[in-house]
């Protein structure tokens, strides 16, 4: 196989009703394409038969590749393996449960065709999805927009396309925590959008829970924004003010009007309860900052394989710190 012009990153957790399904769309796409294409899929340690089926289309179709890992990383972590092993000067990244339509990559290589090196899937809708789910993205999205340190386009996920010198940019990155869409939009180069109507999941259960919703939420403040340690500032000046503000009351109370019931215990245990949420707050907000700094500096590989097909062997087998590789 002649190196590939284009390359599709696929992370997989649990998905053996969607993978047929998925490659056959994909395929479709392949076909009308003007150049060799490479298929790398991302099995993030599946407790079902995705496994097995990614090994048999990898057999079926040359070009199908694979990577498995020892246990599951979590989806930005799955994407960032396959970014490191694509040879393509065209890279797509999409999701396996067919709500990204393998038909927009059309699209998205038209727009590279015009000299734009990022292409994002922004979303119009999203079909059968609860009001509650539609409601906490819809501000989770603006609100990190208002946050972050970069403009971060809203209603958009890791369904992409990105240019080679995108995508090598991207892996020199030695951070741990990663934040693809987020990373993406740091990175600057010429961006624009494909508008699409996002479909139900083609089959199985929703993988990202309220849980791991909140984990990628909350990764993607911390990591583009450092409002979240200014507002800790911020309420720390707030409950001196406060305390201020409550010392003269105080001082009034007890000589114009000793016999308020404010005075004493009550208003004691309102400013204790008050100081310590403040304070509590504030250490947790230091916690995730400074839970990252500890993750940095271990200098772990942020994945290991136990298995792989069609990629280079040698890149997965001599593991190197973060800052050397793109492990």
């Amino acid at each position: 196989m002649t190196k590939p012009i284009y390359s599709i990153v696929i992370p997989i957790y649990n998905e053996e009703d969607s993978i047929t399904e998925m490659y056959r769309r994909i395929a479709d796409v392949m076909a009308q394409l003007d150049g060799e294409t490479e298929l790398i899929l991302i099995d993030d340690g599946s407790r079902d038969r995705s496994l097995m089926m990614i090994r048999e289309l990898h057999q079926r179709d040359q070009r199908v590749s694979y990577l498995s890992f020892a246990r599951n990383f979590g989806h930005q972590i799955a994407v960032t393996a396959g970014l490191n092993f694509v040879q393509g000067k065209i890279v797509i990244v999409m999701d396996a449960d067919l709500q990204d339509p393998p038909e927009l990559i059309l699209a998205m290589i038209e727009k590279w065709g015009q000299g734009y090196q990022v292409v994002y899937a922004q979303r119009l809708s999203r079909k059968q999805e609860s009001w509650l789910k539609r409601l906490t993205a819809y501000v989770f999205y603006r609100v990190l927009r208002l946050l972050a340190d970069v403009d971060i386009p809203p209603d958009t996920g890791d369904f992409c396309l990105m240019d080679r010198q995108v995508v090598d940019v991207l892996n020199a990155m030695p951070e741990r925590n990663r934040y693809i869409r987020g990373l993406r939009a740091w990175v600057g180069f010429r961006q624009t959008a494909v508008h699409f109507e996002r479909d139900p999941r083609f089959a199985g259960k929703e993988k990202y829970t309220f849980g791991k919703s909140w984990a990628l939420a909350v990764n993607g403040m911390i990591s583009l924004s450092k409002v979240p340690l200014r507002l800790a500032t911020y309420l720390g000046i707030l409950s001196a003010a406060l305390a201020l503000f409550m010392i003269i009351l105080v001082l009034y109370w007890r000589l114009f009007d000793p016999a308020s019931p404010l005075i004493g215990f009550t208003l004691i245990t309102i400013a204790l309860f008050f100081l310590g949420s403040v304070q509590l707050f504030c250490i947790g907000i230091l916690g995730e900052y400074i839970g990252r700094i500890y993750e940095e500096v271990k200098g772990r590989p942020i994945y290991t394989v136990k298995e792989s097909g069609g990629v280079k062997a040698s890149a997965i087998l001599t593991p190197k710190p973060p800052s050397h590789s793109s492990f």
